[in-house]
């Protein structure tokens, strides 16, 4: 099946309606022969069943006689939302630059908030790499702090000790980017070196040029590490030809996105949220088409239901 369309208004017109969907979706995660999601097999010629006289994307393996569809073990499987929607809000999902609401996706896709929000956690979801990037070459390093000042909450909301600004309060994400701008990040409990060190190590491949702000726990990356430090409290913003500038400019649009769009992320979700940030940003060289269909080959996998989505 070869469909064009290189913007949000083709796609509308390229794909109307489920089974066009379903036929696309079929082309990207089989090139186009059906592959038996149980055993395997690739066959042009496995069982096609009719549902009321109609094929609606069933078939029965020659091989093992299981039945399965392009859906079955994907984020779309044993969705009652049709393909289309799902379409609909992985490409705006995938293309807008801060992400979307939960509010605005559902009245765009005309179902209930409650909806759009699981169906975008869900998209989330899928932006998490299965096997994480492992950064290398020169690699600026930096953390942030996530959340709202404690002064401005509500007074049943508000945390005892927090001051609201790199506080106590608020959720500490520590990210590296590559030269080139290839990013990664993650949550962690604090900025002590004991605990930033192994992520460090999880995150850059050893021998690697580290560059970092003057934050002490960095003095002890020197053993695996080219270490360059950027004193930014004597209001240096470079050191030769290195800087840190880079990933304090992905801490800027994420928490753009954040406030602008989300306006507030509980620590529970942090993570997804940076994921879908990264996923945006590292893709961000190619067009919104490359990346419409890198996010639906992403979907296998995706087990996310509601129940472990709102457990505590």
């Amino acid at each position: 099946m070869t469909t064009q369309f290189n913007s949000f208004a083709q796609m509308l017109t390229a794909l109307p309606d489920d089974k066009a969907c379903r036929e696309y979706l079929e082309s990207k995660r089989w090139g186009g022969v059906p592959t038996c999601t149980h055993c395997g097999t690739i066959d042009e010629k496995h069982y096609k069943l009719n549902v009321n006289g109609e094929f609606k994307g069933m078939y029965k393996c020659k091989s093992c006689k299981e039945r399965f569809t392009v859906t079955l073990g994907t984020m779309f499987e044993g969705s009652p939302i049709g393909l289309r929607k799902w379409f609909i809000a992985t490409y705006i999902f995938a293309s807008h630059k801060k992400g979307i609401s939960s509010h605005q996706l559902a009245r765009d896709l005309g179902v209930t908030q409650k909806t759009a929000w699981f169906m975008l956690h869900r998209l989330r979801q899928s932006f998490t790499d299965i096997e994480p990037k492992i950064l290398s070459g020169v690699v600026s390093m930096d953390e942030t702090f996530v959340g709202g000042k404690n002064k401005n909450r509500h007074a049943d909301k508000k945390i005892e000790g927090g001051q609201g600004g790199a506080s106590a309060d608020k959720t500490i994400v520590m990210g590296g980017m590559q030269l080139g701008g290839t990013v990664v990040t993650k949550i962690i409990v604090d900025r002590e070196a004991n605990t930033m060190l192994p992520e460090i190590k999880k995150m850059v491949k050893k021998g690697s040029i580290l560059v970092t702000d003057e934050h002490r726990a960095y003095y002890k990356v020197k053993k695996d590490y080219f270490h360059i430090s950027v004193n930014h409290a004597e209001g240096a913003y470079v050191n030769g030809a290195f800087t840190t500038n880079n990933i304090e400019g992905f801490w800027s649009l994420l928490k753009r996105g954040i406030i602008g769009i989300y306006h507030q992320v509980t620590p529970k979700h942090l993570q997804t949220y940076c994921n879908e940030f990264g996923f945006r940003y590292n893709s961000r060289k190619i067009t919104d088409k490359e990346r419409f269909d890198m996010a639906l080959i992403r979907t296998e996998g995706v087990k996310l239901n509601y129940n472990m989505l709102i457990a505590k």
